[in-house]
């Protein structure tokens, strides 16, 4: 078997420990008809692996095995196509989600909802993932990139990008409407844009102030820090702006959550895209509280679409893959301005 560069995660532990070790392992090959393979030009470093690495949700069964490959937002070139394959030629440009495979059989996969498949496969949970030179995917799996479209801008795309997508379409989006993105990194970043796309008022929380300054160079029309003293912040909100339309969570904490969904007026929309405790609110006040995860293959082409035509902004900086343990620690100490790239 030829052999790939892969950081192999043999045991949950501590960035700062370097859990992720340098390791040759079996280059990942074409086994049935429909498959291409991809040699990977970039993958981004998304939050939620350095929770899976460090150990945080193993009471939610991620990773659901050991060793992996972690790596979760891919996008390279096509090296080698399985004989059904009709989607793809070699040398086109491709890029995975997190979402590796479905089912297609199942109510989800037949709505058109195939990233809430129960059997789904997710990138970055096996040995199959993105910080290694090589993987490969079912072709309806992948979407294609233009060539146009730099690796580094291209692959946080495909987890960052859609996420924020998703996020800024259950939150019904409509001119003028005042929606508040809580948490601008590698995911906020983009959703500040894209609801400026569909005429927004767009409104950025954050703790960190650079975070802060990228949202208003990228046009949310306020950048308010963030404070967990809670009714001086809602006070100081209802001053400038009154109470949000809508409201959507990136910030993995519970009273960034519990602040969103009292920084919303009555009737509004609360769209979470994190992990936490189930908030509270007053069912009297007619609020709607919203999960959102991912997206479909569709909405992924919707993605590049728009990124492609609006000119969406990617903020990147770029690390060899052998660096990922200190990406890792970079992000965990908020020093990653939006999103980090790792480059075999």
């Amino acid at each position: 078997m030829k052999k790939m560069r892969a950081m192999v995660l043999e045991k949950c532990g501590a960035v700062e420990t370097n859990p992720l070790k340098l390791t040759q392992i079996d280059r990942h090959e074409i086994k049935r008809p429909n498959e291409i393979l991809l040699k990977i030009e970039a993958c981004g470093v998304c939050h939620s692996q350095l929770h899976g690495i460090e150990g945080d949700w193993k009471d939610l069964g991620i990773p659901p095995q050991l060793p992996t490959v972690p790596g979760h937002e891919v996008v390279g070139k096509v090296v080698e196509i399985g004989q059904d394959v009709t989607k793809f030629k070699v040398g086109d440009r491709a890029g995975i989600t997190p979402l590796l495979e479905a089912c297609k059989e199942c109510q989800y996969c037949k709505e058109g909802k195939e990233y809430l498949c129960e059997s789904s496969i997710i990138l970055g949970e096996t040995l199959k993932g993105g910080y290694t030179e090589y993987v490969t995917v079912t072709e309806d799996f992948a979407t294609k990139v233009p060539d146009s479209m730099k690796p580094e801008y291209a692959a946080p795309l495909f987890c960052a990008g859609i996420t924020a997508y998703k996020a800024v379409k259950a939150a019904e989006p409509q001119t003028h409407k005042k929606i508040g993105v809580f948490g601008i990194g590698g995911v906020g970043h983009m959703a500040v844009q894209f609801a400026k796309v569909k005429d927004c008022e767009v409104i950025a929380f954050s703790r960190s102030q650079s975070h802060l300054d990228v949202a208003k160079r990228l046009g949310a029309i306020d950048a308010m820090q963030f404070s967990e003293n809670q009714d001086e912040f809602l006070e100081k909100l209802k001053e400038k702006h009154g109470l949000l339309d809508a409201a959507i969570v990136f910030a993995p904490s519970d009273i960034v959550t519990d602040t969103a969904i009292k920084a919303i007026k009555k009737g509004g929309m609360v769209v979470i895209a994190t992990i936490g405790k189930n908030p509270s609110f007053v069912a009297f006040e007619e609020k709607t509280i919203r999960g959102t995860l991912i997206g479909s293959t569709k909405d992924m082409e919707e993605v590049i679409k728009t990124c492609n035509e609006k000119n969406i902004e990617v903020v990147t900086e770029v690390f060899p893959l052998e660096d990922a343990n200190k990406v890792l620690k970079k992000l965990k100490d908020s020093e990653i301005e939006a999103r980090a790239v790792l480059i075999p």
